[in-house]
């Protein structure tokens, strides 16, 4: 059985070294939406030191770049709540 997004995301996101990580697939909540048809919607809340001082955008790439071909195979919307270990 082929790994699931969301076992793949979380494999890829280690990456990062999270202190903290949650995702939730929300493709249910999106369904006859024409764009989901190529990937899913997921929600990540991962906390890591490497976001320390950087801002949102920053942070967001660095997901984005963890996450690499997913975004353009698999996942069609990621909703990302990055936080620095100082914020949670």
């Amino acid at each position: 059985m082929a790994p699931s997004t969301v076992d793949l995301l979380q494999s890829r996101l280690a990456s990062l070294n999270p202190l903290s990580l949650a995702i939730d697939d929300e493709s249910h909540r999106h369904a006859g939406h024409a764009g989901a048809r190529d990937g899913g919607h997921y929600r990540v809340a991962i906390v890591a030191e490497v976001f320390s001082g950087r801002n949102t955008l920053a942070r967001h790439r660095l997901v984005y770049d963890a996450a690499g071909d997913l975004m353009r195979e698999r996942i069609h919307a990621l909703s990302i709540h990055a936080r620095a270990p100082d914020e949670v």
